[in-house]
């Protein structure tokens, strides 16, 4: 009998702790959604004082001053409207607990050449990162795998859904692959003047390169053959980037690692993109000419390299912007699991970004990067309704509250387990 009663208090025990962070997708959009009255930021450089932004069956209707339209209004009376976020570059779904828990991480698979890995299967829309993102304003999301050389194919997807299915958004825009830094740590290099072991990183990247060549022209040759005797799963992935469907996502921060991306882009007549690029204020003039766009990472970090200035990845957005590269700003930090996008646009802004070129940026440069510009990334009509509501500047971290957010105008629900366990605490204290 004891042992039936202890079953029962804790079959409730464990209901009422998934009830904490219980957040159900929202439903389609039914009623037409009227917002009033706040600062829209339309990302396309236009700013409207008092607007009115109308909303129906999913896509943005109407934006201006005024409206005949009748439905659900939405006062944003001293707010501001901003078209939602995206997280240009993410292991978010793929990877939970970055340390010691295997099982709730699933991004990296072994071997170099992993074309045929779609990482949207992978992607789990029950991970509680989702939720914290999106009370921050990033509702698109571009999950990419990770691994060697060649990880395999990402795809974008919306953060409200019940399953990847449900998720996707655009499926297998992009390949990737990460070039060896080929840069040689000290005590390497000490090691190898000792004689005491450590290979050459140059070298051996290099090799890793001219490896990865090699298998692209074999894909491309294997793809030119009209009769084939077998089928190749891992050339056959590649068929979308040659045919200019898919982008090369190359992940490369220092300058040699970005030439070779451009070098890459020649070579094999492909759209590459440079993912990272620590240092492509020092290639800008080269990655304008051969229209090659540029996801900055790790904003709030040091410099890649010691004689770099210690301010320079705060400099980078602005310097690329002057030279009209288009560029996207990214976070991923793992600390902090990408809910400080906007906050890194805002130091970009602090160090010479004007703040709509910071918002295009997060947006419609982010949605061009991932091939998604016809549906999202500015607030026109007919674009999905992605939208945020910020009661403060989006890029100040002190004022900056998200009250209201939709994807396809979906009117989603912002709370997550931080809020949730924020509050039981308040309460548990009594601090109001």
């Amino acid at each position: 009998m004891k042992k039936i009663i202890l079953y029962i208090v804790l079959f409730f025990v464990s209901i009422n702790l998934l009830a904490q962070d219980d957040i159900y997708p929202a439903g389609p959009q039914k009623e037409t959604i009227i917002i009033k009255n706040g600062t829209i930021h339309t990302a396309t450089g236009a700013v409207i004082e008092n607007g009115v932004l109308v909303l129906k069956n999913g896509k943005i209707f109407s934006v201006g001053k005024a409206t005949s339209e009748s439905g659900t209004i939405i006062d944003a009376t001293g707010k501001h409207i901003y078209p939602g976020m995206i997280l240009a570059g993410t292991d978010l779904g793929l990877k939970e607990i970055g340390s010691g828990v295997r099982g709730s991480n699933d991004y990296n698979e072994l071997g170099d050449y992993n074309t045929s890995i779609r990482s949207l299967v992978a992607y789990n829309t029950d991970s509680r990162v989702i939720n914290t993102l999106r009370s921050n304003g990033i509702l698109l999301a571009n999950v990419d795998p990770q691994g060697s050389l060649l990880t395999g194919s990402s795809s974008v997807v919306q953060l409200d859904a019940w399953n990847w299915e449900d998720a996707v958004y655009q499926a297998d825009n992009g390949m990737h692959l990460n070039i060896p830094r080929m840069m040689q740590p000290f005590r390497r290099f000490f090691m190898m003047q000792q004689g005491t072991g450590g290979g050459n990183l140059v070298q051996e990247g290099i090799s890793k390169i001219e490896e990865v060549e090699r298998f692209l022209k074999e894909a491309k040759a294997y793809l030119n053959t009209a009769r084939k005797t077998e089928i190749n799963l891992k050339f056959e992935a590649l068929r979308p980037l040659f045919e200019k469907k898919q982008k090369l996502f190359v992940h490369a921060d220092i300058s040699r690692q970005i030439l070779m991306a451009i070098d890459f882009a020649k070579k094999f007549d492909i759209d590459v993109v440079v993912v990272g690029g620590s240092d492509s204020y020092l290639v800008a003039d080269l990655l304008k000419q051969n229209n090659i766009p540029v996801i900055l990472n790790a904003m709030h970090n040091l410099p890649v390299l010691d004689d770099d200035d210690i301010d320079q990845p705060f400099k980078t957005p602005a310097m690329l912007q002057k030279a009209g590269v288009l560029f996207a700003i990214n976070d991923n930090h793992s600390n902090s699991r990408y809910r400080n996008l906007p906050f890194n646009a805002g130091t970009a802004v602090a160090y010479g970004l004007d703040k709509e070129q910071a918002l295009q940026a997060l947006t419609i440069n982010a949605a061009k990067i991932l091939g998604i510009d016809k549906k999202t990334g500015s607030i026109e009509v007919g674009k999905d309704a992605n939208i945020i509501i910020s009661q403060g500047d989006l890029f100040d971290m002190k004022s900056s509250v998200i009250t209201d957010a939709f994807i396809q105008g979906r009117k989603i629900d912002l709370n997550n387990k931080q809020i949730q366990l924020y509050e039981r605490y308040r309460h548990r204290y009594g601090i109001n």
